[in-house]
């Protein structure tokens, strides 16, 4: 990943001794350098680099005053620079990355910038694995668990979709390409399979009878048996529906008759 770096030295011949070494490093990007501390807090909000070499001692506005006034949350990775070696702990308390004593030692410049690259792409990774569980968090929020079923049912209706409570619709026939939704109310012309409407409709208590016919297990008032051996089911309303051969024992099983 390439770099994007800030220089902050109130000394013309620092920046530049920080410069030629991120040159010879190669992989980066000198977004900017910065002769004070204003200067400095002003480029860090406008160009949010990834990491500043920034002096600990400077006329007025100091680093660490930087760091006061961006605000320790917002600010990129800090490498200090600096000639006193008694800032060290001080540096450290303002959780900088590091920092590199004047005149700048080439092995531990490079060594701190390498601290630097491993840093920010443990960050990123972090940053990337929050994001990803903050989605599946706005996700799951938004839809039932596995294993829950929404509280109405969605049809379809001439461009539009109509919400129902289970226990609105009593049973569903088969009609060339449509099915049509028997409610307690009316009936709906709904272009979908048997097969589509019996998946949706079998968590809420359905149950496919005929190869023609869906029915809400709950509006069954009667199981009639006819006089040539077959059964058919009474609904609430009255109205009879033949039980298929095929789906007579899986009705016994959910009637508990079996």
């Amino acid at each position: 990943m390439t770099l994007r770096i800030l220089i902050v030295d109130d000394e013309p011949l620092a920046r530049e001794g920080v410069a030629l070494q991120l040159r010879e490093a190669g992989d980066v990007e000198i977004v900017g350098e910065c002769g004070n501390g204003s200067e400095a807090i002003e480029a860090i909000r406008a160009l949010r680099p990834d990491l500043v070499f920034l002096d600990i001692k400077m006329p007025k506005v100091g680093g660490f005053d930087v760091i006061a006034k961006v605000g320790a949350a917002a600010m990129p990775l800090v490498i200090f620079l600096t000639a006193y070696d008694e800032y060290a702990v001080q540096a450290f308390r303002a959780n900088a990355l590091d920092y590199l004593l004047k005149p700048l030692d080439k092995a531990q410049f490079h060594e701190s910038l390498q601290r630097a690259r491993l840093r920010l792409e443990q960050t990123q990774a972090a940053r990337q694995t929050e994001q990803l569980e903050r989605l599946m968090a706005t996700l799951a929020a938004a839809r039932p668990n596995v294993g829950e079923t929404p509280p109405r049912i969605a049809v379809k209706l001439s461009g539009q979709v109509q919400f129902l409570h289970p226990d609105e619709l009593n049973w569903v026939e088969a009609e060339g390409d449509y099915v049509r939704v028997h409610t307690l109310s009316r009936a709906h012309l709904v272009k979908e399979t048997m097969q589509a409407m019996e998946r949706r409709l079998e968590p809420y208590g359905f149950l496919r009878i005929h190869r023609s016919a869906i029915v809400n297990l709950n509006k069954i008032d009667k199981l009639l048996a006819t006089d040539n051996g077959d059964y058919e089911v009474l609904l609430g309303d009255g109205v009879l529906l033949k039980v298929g051969r095929n789906y007579r024992e899986t009705l016994f099983a959910r009637m508990q008759l079996a």
